[in-house]
């Protein structure tokens, strides 16, 4: 498909590799989007189930029916089967390092006027000093909840222009020609779909990211 890599498709879903910059869904001021592109290929609009920020990579589910769609939604709100809940995670390189190689960032979080509970469960695979690099899993879904949840313990993700350590981060972009949110939606695990099937989904990380990670990484999905 023109401008999109593919990850995995069947009768009732896509799902696409979205390369930063992209916008999931147009609007005021976007010229190119995710929807956009697929809905000049497909018969109808595309069902978005869940969305990825525009700077962000990684894996979006795309639906291709009305009852897929809804089936997928249930999933993602965890109102799947016992047991059935469906597992999202992130890569990340951060400013530093958290003070514990592993554990959960639990703090409210504004969202459109009203508080919301919100949980980031992360595990540091590698980093120094200067970076490092986070796997990440979402306990809930609240907006960029994991570009708010790092900087508020103090650890940013390199490239955001909104939560950010900016002074950083124009540095790198001298420095290193950092150019982009180094957040990667990298996993994607749907115990049971509408059809059926248990699909385990990831993406690689973007090029771009490497010079940022420290050491010599073999990555593996966790099961946090």
């Amino acid at each position: 498909m023109k401008q999109l890599e593919v990850i995995y498709e069947d009768n009732s879903c896509m799902v696409i590799n979205k390369p930063a910059g992209l916008a999931v869904q147009g609007g005021k001021g976007i010229s190119l989007s995710l929807d956009n592109i697929l809905a000049q290929t497909w018969p109808q609009r595309p069902l978005l189930v869940h969305r990825l920020d525009r700077d962000t990579s990684g894996l979006v589910l795309v639906a291709k029916t009305r009852t897929a769609a809804a089936g997928f939604s249930r999933l993602l709100g965890g109102k799947g089967a016992e047991g059935g809940a469906v597992i999202k995670r992130y890569l990340a390189v951060c400013k530093g390092k958290p003070d514990r190689p592993e554990g959960v960032i639990k703090a409210d979080l504004a969202i459109r006027g009203a508080v919301k509970e919100s949980e980031t469960r992360y595990r540091l695979l590698s980093g120094g000093e200067e970076f490092s690099l986070l796997e990440l899993e979402l306990g809930t879904g609240r907006m960029h909840q994991i570009r708010r949840h790092l900087a508020l313990i103090g650890n940013p993700v390199l490239g955001d222009d909104k939560y950010g350590d900016f002074n950083l981060n124009h540095t790198l972009r001298k420095t290193m020609k950092l150019h982009h949110l180094l957040l990667h939606a990298s996993c994607l695990i749907i115990p049971e779909t509408p059809d059926g099937l248990y699909l385990n989904i990831t993406a690689p990380l973007p090029g771009y990211f490497q010079q940022f990670i420290s050491g010599s990484i073999s990555y593996e999905q966790s099961g946090m």
